[in-house]
């Protein structure tokens, strides 16, 4: 029996129950309570040995969430409470399961290099079929590979599954979904395909999610093809879809799911384009019951959620397509708090903990501001939503007839690694609002000032990627919009290698080792070589 809950939230009321929990309230520029704001649990070490309880943040509503209106709809006797706090995706160096890796979004893939990387080499390409006459093959945004390294328990019980496996299926596997409205199962060696192709029913923008612990395939769906479009699920063993939902309920109509999904506390956590965010329970093959649901309204409108939703503990965070950046309790499902960033946010949020403080970085592109805009890139404290620094970027919107070109930032941010520890990097779409179209760009994550940049001749959506060498300096490895790839000494912007593909590069990569594997609009997936 289904339950509903009205949530709708009155300044009153929460500034009541702030105090309660926090003293005397008070409030930064955009609403938020900072009391308190840096009442964090320490290193991940002292974490391990807290029980689920102390490590449970508290079920706390800031005065800023009176800016939102929502509804939590939760299945059976109420909402179901996270069962750990453990990242099952961060410690996998044989899996990439998710964008960006792991329940923080911070894409610590692994990569690595030898000494000075100074080229980019093809190991394979793989091309797709071209789909519809808009669409085309390949992939888009985000769409970045998932990798599996498959024991052999788990080869023999996909052999015995019924999987269409080829000659080709082996230990390492690449999948990745297509514009063309299928998914592909490559062998990481070889690129031949693995498997026979898999119906995904629709054309695919995002990134396909992998179970951890089971073989479950959970795919959104992004542009209809004459049929309804919305989540599913599907048993990897037989390649058969065994989940898919349309929720006709939502506040908003449109029923695309470019997020990729993510298991946290045993639970599978999905952001809808219908501005719904669920709480799905999962069960073998390939099935899933919903179990609870958030909507909610802000700035007068119901909007789109493209951002896969980022995770410290029981707190989510994600943002929408009118700019409302919103923590919310995964465990109650109602909002923390709520911070305004003026625009469209599409790059997904990410978050680093920084002497015991859990942070979140984020930016807006520049879509409902008009010709001329600011991307506002930010840090945030994500327990209160408390400002730390904005930095503003000055992007255009550029109207090409047939197409607009939104300003801003489209990938998600790459946090810095080894020697670049206080830097975080992200590709801008200025369009001409300094002499670039697209830049990639270098900020230190202490002060919010500009490190350094590199311009593109285009702009740019893919998110960049890190490599770290044997005396842990970092190199960045990303690619724009006119199929350039570009190898960068990330202390100081320093191109090592620019290297004309041909293709547009909307999608992310995903890095094993020293390899990039990233797909193009070019009805191409490539594996590249970074030596």
């Amino acid at each position: 029996m289904k339950r509903t809950f009205l949530q709708y939230a009155m300044l009153s009321s929460m500034a009541m129950a702030v105090m309660a929990c926090n003293g005397q309230q008070k409030k930064d520029n955009n609403g938020n309570d900072a009391t308190g704001a840096d009442s964090v649990g320490t290193a991940t070490v002292k974490e391990k040995k807290l029980s689920l309880e102390e490590l449970t943040l508290p079920d706390t509503a800031y005065a800023s969430v009176s800016k939102m209106s929502y509804v939590v709809e939760c299945a059976d006797s109420g909402p179901a409470k996270m069962k750990y706090y453990d990242d099952l995706y961060a410690n996998r160096s044989d899996r990439v399961m998710t964008f960006r890796r792991n329940l923080m979004r911070n894409a610590d893939f692994g990569g690595r290099v030898t000494g000075t990387p100074s080229t980019i080499e093809i190991a394979w390409s793989y091309t797709t079929p071209s789909g519809t006459e808009r669409w085309g093959g390949g992939s888009g945004w985000t769409g970045q590979p998932l990798y599996a390294h498959w024991t052999a328990a788990e080869m023999d019980s996909l052999r015995k599954g019924g999987a269409p496996l080829t000659e080709s299926f082996g230990e390492e596997e690449i999948m990745v979904g297509s514009l063309c409205g299928m998914g592909f199962f490559l062998n990481f060696e070889t690129g031949k395909p693995s498997r026979k192709p898999l119906d995904l029913h629709n054309v695919v923008k995002g990134t396909m999610s992998l179970d951890p612990e089971l073989m479950n395939l959970y795919v959104g769906q992004g542009v209809p093809k004459g049929e309804p479009i919305g989540c599913q699920a599907f048993n990897l063993l037989n390649h058969e879809r065994a989940f898919f939902m349309a929720d006709h309920k939502s506040f908003r109509a449109w029923q695309a799911f470019d997020s990729s999904p993510i298991v946290a506390g045993g639970y599978l956590f999905w952001c809808g384009e219908n501005c719904s965010v669920y709480k799905f329970e999962r069960l073998p093959g390939g099935k899933l019951r919903r179990l609870d649901v958030l909507r909610y309204r802000a700035k007068g409108g119901a909007p789109g959620i493209e951002t896969s939703i980022c995770i410290y503990r029981n707190y989510g965070f994600f943002g929408d397509n009118n700019g409302n950046i919103v923590c919310v309790n995964l465990n109650t499902m109602k909002p923390v708090w709520y911070y305004d960033n003026h625009d469209d946010t599409d790059g997904s949020i990410v978050c680093r903990v920084e002497d015991g403080v859990p942070y979140i970085y984020t930016a807006c592109e520049v879509d409902k501001q008009g010709t001329r805009g600011t991307c506002h890139f930010l840090k945030l404290k994500a327990l209160t939503g408390e400002l730390v620094w904005e930095r503003p970027i000055p992007c255009h919107r550029v109207d090409l007839g047939n197409k607009v070109l939104d300003g801003g930032m489209y990938c998600t941010p790459l946090l810095g690694q080894g020697d670049c520890q206080n830097l975080i990097f992200a590709n801008i779409c200025r369009n001409s609002a300094d002499p670039s179209r697209g830049q990639l760009t270098a900020i230190d994550t202490r002060t919010g000032e500009v490190a350094w940049t590199v311009g593109y001749g285009n702009f740019c959506w893919s998110s960049p990627v890190g490599f770290l060498n044997e005396e842990q300096k970092m190199f960045i490895f990303t690619a724009d919009a006119s199929g350039n790839l570009y190898l960068v000494r990330a202390s100081n912007g320093e191109v090592l290698c620019k290297k004309a593909i041909g293709s547009n590069f909307e999608s992310s990569p995903c890095v094993v080792g020293n390899a990039a594997v990233v797909g193009c609009r070019g009805n191409k997936i490539f594996k590249f070589i970074i030596k």
